[in-house]
C-alpha cells in the first residue's frame, strides 16, 4: 500500500522537502501532495482565471475557493495530514485544514515550535501526534507504516 500524506500549512521554509527526502532515505511506500506554495498564484488565482475585482474581499474569496477545490480534494484522498505551523506568519488556513481533516477523521499530525504551544493547544487535542520537526514525522510515518521503532 501507498500511504498518501497531504502536507499543510506554512510555505516560507523547506520543511517539506526535509520531510520527503527523510521519508525516501527511510525507504516509505508514501506519496505526498500540498497546496500550491507558490504564495502569488495562490493569493491571485482567482482573479487571474475568473477575472479581476475592484473589492480586495472577492479578490481573495475567488482565490480562497478555487484553492479550496484543490486542498478539499486532497485531505480528503489523504490517510495522513501533517500540518506545519511556522514562526514567522500565523497560518489561519493550516488551522482551518487541521480542523477539516480531523472533522473527516483523518489521522492528523501538527508540527510547530513550542512558542505556539499555548495558542494551538486546541488544534493539537485534535492531532494524534504533535512534533516539533520534520525527522519526528519520518520516525512516525516509519513507525504505522513498518512498525519499525528506531533502537528496537
Amino acid at each position: 500500500m501507498t500511504w498518501n500524506v497531504y502536507l499543510s500549512g506554512e510555505i516560507h521554509t523547506n520543511w517539506r522537502e526535509e520531510l520527503e527526502s527523510g521519508a525516501k532515505a527511510a525507504g516509505l511506500p508514501v506519496s505526498f501532495s500540498a497546496p500550491v506554495t507558490n504564495h502569488p498564484a495562490s493569493d491571485d488565482c482567482g482573479v487571474a482565471i475568473l477575472g479581476e475585482e475592484p473589492n480586495k474581499f472577492w479578490h481573495d474569496n475567488k482565490g480562497a475557493n478555487i484553492n479550496a477545490i484543490r486542498t478539499r480534494t486532497l485531505i480528503e484522498k489523504a490517510d495522513v495530514v501533517v500540518v506545519r505551523f511556522g514562526e514567522k506568519y500565523k497560518q489561519w488556513n493550516a488551522a482551518f485544514d487541521a480542523g477539516y481533516a480531523s472533522a473527516l477523521g483523518k489521522a492528523v499530525i501538527i508540527m510547530h515550535g513550542a512558542d505556539h504551544q499555548h495558542a494551538l493547544k486546541e488544534v493539537d487535542a485534535a492531532a494524534l501526534a504533535v512534533t516539533e520537526t520534520p525527522a519526528q514525522v519520518v520516525d512516525i510515518l516509519r513507525y504505522v507504516i513498518n512498525g519499525e521503532l528506531k533502537g528496537y
